[in-house]
């Protein structure tokens, strides 16, 4: 029996279904200049004015290209007037937002693509803009629609004055983007530099992926203004508000370790070191009838073990990302990779455990010469409190070490096969 072939196959009708997540290549030798993308899902009621625009667009600009509709399953016959309308249509087999585009970009004639909805919201009659700037060098071309203007219905508010600012913040912030709409539908890009991103989801997150990936390799991106009306469809739109911003926003979190762990961790960690400082040593009074005594101690502490957690998750997480290649090399990573181990962090809890065994007998020895009485003074809770708290984290970092030993494990076996596979290419 021959091995399925799990790049490609032939739907009923004979034309090649693509998977998504397959290698991304380009789809002929003889490259146009211009391919025009649109992923499609039963949009029979908006596809031909789309196609129409886009290939009159083609006809005046005198540009070399295509219009290409990634057909997503679509049973109400969008494929039929694309096809009439003179467009190509590619199937995609694998169902989501993101799949439909991957192949769609894998099967794109043109050097530059330029992506939008087939919902008739953008304006594909206009992409002068976007044409000028790819020629001008540009790898990722963005449309923003806060700037272009944005149409009365077009956008949810909901969508308008919370989830795309905020989001769009999110990712100037983690990834210094300097990109005012990041989850723009229009936009466009050197088909080469993309496809050597291999960009991977296959949901609506792919707008997330794209730009932050595009951005963790030093392309070029720039953003122009577009315009956003109200989409001429009679359904409910593919986007799912809540689900679809969660994914974007654990997207977000996923590729960027810093804020996810190491900041939020530097700060509990930080103003729990700080009130344990405080009130190591006895209460504390902030005015007359307040004061913080054992009970915000103790709080104190477990904001330092909670910060330790988080900041070695960051750390085993950023480490592992370095050396997997999801995430490029920067020198805070470099200097991690070259410090961070198995042994140094099992060694480091070893001494955590030690100084907070130390405290425990300390705490214990004094208890005793008190004969085992009653505790009236919080100086031998409050120590036996950062001992417990010190073993709990010698505890932490230990098992993190482990973990971390445990996600090496596939990544030197890779290598070393690499290795031994050019070891025989050179012996040959």
């Amino acid at each position: 029996m021959q091995p399925a072939d799990l790049t490609q196959r032939r739907a009923p009708d004979g034309t090649t279904i693509m998977n998504a997540l397959t290698a991304v290549r380009a789809a002929s030798a003889q490259q146009l200049e211009l391919t025009i993308l649109m992923p499609c899902l039963n949009e029979a009621e908006t596809l031909a004015v789309c196609i129409g625009k886009a290939k009159a667009f083609l006809d005046q600009s005198g540009i070399a290209g295509e219009v290409l509709i990634s057909d997503n399953g679509s049973t109400d016959g969008s494929r039929e007037i694309a096809a009439q309308g003179g467009a190509r249509v590619v199937p995609v087999a694998q169902k989501g937002y993101g799949a439909a585009l991957l192949g769609g970009i894998a099967a794109a004639r043109g050097r530059f693509i330029i992506m939008g909805d087939a919902d008739d919201s953008y304006d594909f009659a206009a992409l002068d803009a976007f044409v000028t700037r790819l020629r001008g060098g540009a790898d990722l071309v963005m449309g923003n629609r806060f700037r272009g203007g944005i149409e009365a219905g077009a956008m949810p508010p909901l969508h308008r004055y919370l989830g795309n600012p905020v989001l769009s913040f999110v990712g100037r912030l983690f990834f210094r983007i300097k990109t005012g709409d990041f989850h723009c539908g229009l936009r466009g890009f050197n088909a080469d530099s993309i496809r050597k991103l291999d960009l991977q989801t296959t949901g609506m997150e792919f707008a997330s992926e794209m730009v932050v990936r595009s951005a963790l390799a030093g392309l070029r991106i720039e953003e122009v203004p577009t315009t956003l009306k109200p989409d001429g469809r009679s359904r409910p739109p593919h986007l799912r508000t809540w689900r679809d911003g969660w994914r974007h926003l654990k997207f977000l979190l996923v590729y960027n370790p810093r804020w996810m762990f190491f900041i939020p961790g530097a700060v509990l960690s930080g103003l729990g070191t700080l009130f344990a400082a405080l009130l190591v040593f006895g209460p504390l009074r902030v005015v007359d009838n307040l004061s913080l005594d054992l009970n915000t101690f103790v709080a104190a502490c477990f904001m330092i073990v909670t910060g330790i957690q988080l900041i070695t998750f960051g750390a085993i997480s950023r480490y592992y990302a370095e050396i997997t290649g999801i995430l490029p090399p920067s020198r805070g990573s470099d200097w991690l990779t070259r410090t961070i181990s198995t042994d140094r962090l099992a060694a480091n809890a070893g001494i955590c455990f030690a100084a907070g065994f130390l405290f425990f007998l300390y705490a214990v020895a004094r208890w005793a010469h008190l004969g085992f009485g009653p505790l009236n003074d919080s100086e031998i809770p409050r120590i036996v409190v950062l001992g417990l708290s010190l073993i709990v984290i010698s505890f932490q970092v230990f098992f993190s070490a482990f973990l971390l030993g445990v996600l090496e494990i596939p990544v030197k076996r890779l290598k070393a096969g690499l290795s031994r596979e050019a070891t025989a290419r050179d012996q040959q």
